[in-house]
């Protein structure tokens, strides 16, 4: 199934013992595969229109009445369109409003650059107390769901739309602000964020093995709270930090890590990520070579802190 159709199963599945759970859209339904949700449960479903403002007005109320409503739309509309909105009505008003951006970073492919999110995570990690989630498969995806159900505040859950892959084992548990260990390693530490990034990162660490060079992979899963005790642990213990994000370096994960290592503890450090640029039209497989988003940057990257290359 593609990671919208586990987005809505997972919302579905939940609703059935929880009466609170809404559906809230801006006409992007079909994108979002809630089509399901709207035909099981058409009284808590809401299409709002093609106005992403509303759907953060619209959510904030009905989370005032006590509801859990999962607002979603394309991450571009959803951070820089309705910032202001989300900033105010639900975060400054501590409101429940569970924000959804799909396509985020190069995942929008055929959208383009103006529908390419290069920067939400950077405007949202400004939002004091907000909880910024970005899991890289199925597994996590409806694990991290149920938890910010359960998780009273307003949530900002990045959701790659098309495609699947098994990362985790459907037993793996999680916890909101605790990343999980991958791979362990003594020379380097991965942490890579995302669909497009977590396997890029277990690639990248096979190819250093190679040349006997190991290397950690985190998957720090949420970027607020960062698991601050997990980075720090890991840099102490391996001394090189590489971080891999699809998204603007400034700003997302490797301005969290670089900021956290820089108060704590002071440690060697390169960034995988989109490089002070603009989207553009392409295949994902394109755009992933393109803005060198790929095991071989990684590599190459995780080599230079090491002063290897």
């Amino acid at each position: 199934m593609d990671m919208r159709e586990i987005y809505c199963n997972t919302l579905m599945e939940e609703a059935k013992t929880n009466d609170k759970i809404m559906v809230v859209e801006a006409d992007l339904m079909r994108a979002t595969g809630t089509a399901a949700f709207k035909d099981a449960y058409p009284k808590r479903f809401v299409n709002v229109g093609i106005a992403e403002a509303n759907l953060i007005g619209v959510s904030a109320g009905l989370s005032n009445m006590g509801k859990i409503p999962f607002a979603a739309t394309f991450a571009c509309f959803a951070s820089r369109r309705a910032f202001d909105q989300f900033f105010l009505s639900a975060n400054y008003a501590k409101l429940n409003v569970k924000l959804v951006g799909t396509d985020p970073g190069v995942t929008a492919a055929f959208n383009g650059g103006t529908h390419m999110p290069f920067e939400d995570l950077a405007l949202m990690q400004t939002i004091p107390n907000l909880t910024i989630c970005e899991p890289c498969d199925a597994v996590s995806l409806k694990k991290t769901m149920k938890n910010l159900i359960n998780h009273y505040g307003s949530t900002y859950m990045r959701l790659q739309r098309k495609g699947s892959q098994s990362i985790y084992s459907s037993d793996e548990e999680f916890e909101i602000g605790k990343g999980k260990v991958l791979k362990d390693g003594n020379d380097v530490t991965i942490v890579a964020l995302g669909y497009v990034l977590v396997p890029e990162a277990l690639k990248a660490a096979k190819m250093l093995e190679k040349e006997g060079i190991s290397a950690a992979v985190i998957d720090p899963i949420c970027v607020k709270p960062l698991d601050k005790e997990l980075i720090l642990h890991y840099a102490s213990k391996t001394k090189h930090i590489v971080s891999a994000e699809n998204h603007q370096v400034g700003g997302g994960l490797g301005s969290a890590i670089s900021n956290l290592l820089a108060l704590e503890r002071p440690t060697k450090m390169r960034m995988v990520g989109i490089q002070d640029e603009f989207g553009q039209v392409g295949t994902l497989d394109f755009l992933k070579e393109y803005y060198k988003l790929t095991a071989d940057e990684i590599y190459k990257q995780a080599k230079a802190v090491l002063n290897k290359e």
